[in-house]
């Protein structure tokens, strides 16, 4: 199956979505808090993020859900800083601290081809949202360089809507946390008390542009693939979000139910954040997913060994 993007590039598509998503870089509305400072001049808003990307590590990750590792691992790139913030982050060394560098889109380039040179089975961009414009100006080059890998977006979940329908065509997968069904929780813990209404209207957006997560040999080509991570005493709100997603997107919604929270960064302030979910909490979020239909993924696969 071969990448959306390349066929985007063919009827000249690219050029016109770049030079639009940095024209909003001058007021930025890139995601929902819309901060509408002009980046393009080095202001910075709450991502705190100017014009220049920035990275802070690109490598083959074999830590991803099975069908991004495959044999030979996920392309990673992560970004620096994060539209999002959330207290327990377990990156915050790199989103809140913003450890990283500047790199011009034609150097990210160069690392997608690097990393699809090791054999990568795709090219992960993670926490993407705050660079969307100079990610796709990057994805170009790396089109002229010989790319003809898979793009998956591992984004937060904070997403504008509007900004993703710029992605169809370009991106293969997308990869969302849904962290919160909960608007207090999305406030107290990441200031951003309109997380589930705009998570969920990018969510069925990219649902739209790439259906159902499809694999082939064991390979994830195109589609959605839902991560959720399971928060101590409830706080993520997990029922709504998982009927959410059995009702308004697809029962063969792939879905990642996590397990690996652990009280991270600031977490300890927070008193019902400061110890990690029990197996009884997180034994209770799947069940909930198989009530509601949702059996494919991978929390599916490695349930029998937890309990």
């Amino acid at each position: 199956m071969e990448p959306v993007y390349l066929n985007s590039r063919k009827k000249g598509k690219l050029k016109e979505k770049i030079d639009r998503l940095y024209r909003i870089l001058e007021s930025c509305e890139i995601c929902p808090r819309k901060c509408r400072v002009n980046r393009l001049k080095g202001e910075k808003g709450y991502c705190k993020s100017g014009k220049d990307l920035m990275i802070s590590s690109f490598n083959a990750h074999f830590g991803e859900e099975e069908p991004l590792v495959g044999s030979s691992g996920s392309g990673t790139i992560f970004l620096t800083n994060c539209n999002l913030l959330c207290i327990y982050c377990q990156n915050y060394d790199i989103s809140h601290l913003g450890y990283g560098n500047a790199v011009g889109e034609e150097k990210a380039a160069d690392y997608m081809i690097y990393l699809q040179e090791q054999g990568c089975h795709n090219i992960n961009l993670v926490t993407p949202t705050h660079f969307t414009p100079q990610l796709v100006n990057a994805i170009d080059f790396a089109i002229k360089k010989g790319l003809h890998l898979p793009i998956v977006w591992n984004c937060g979940g904070y997403e504008s809507a509007e900004i993703i329908k710029f992605l169809e065509g370009i991106v293969d997968i997308y990869m969302p946390d849904m962290k919160y069904g909960s608007s207090d929780s999305a406030k107290k813990y990441s200031d951003a008390p309109d997380y589930a209404e705009r998570c969920e209207e990018a969510v069925i957006e990219m649902h739209r542009q790439v259906g159902d997560l499809i694999i082939e040999d064991g390979i994830a080509k195109r589609g959605l693939l839902i991560r959720h991570l399971v928060l101590p005493n409830n706080e993520a709100g997990s029922e709504q979000i998982l009927k959410f997603i059995a009702e308004k997107i697809s029962k063969n919604t792939y879905t990642n139910i996590m397990d690996q929270y652990r009280p991270a960064y600031k977490a300890h302030e927070y008193e019902k954040l400061r110890r990690r979910p029990n197996l009884k909490e997180y034994k209770a979020v799947v069940e909930l997913a198989k009530k509601f239909g949702l059996e494919r993924g991978e929390t599916f696969r490695h349930s029998l060994r937890l309990w």
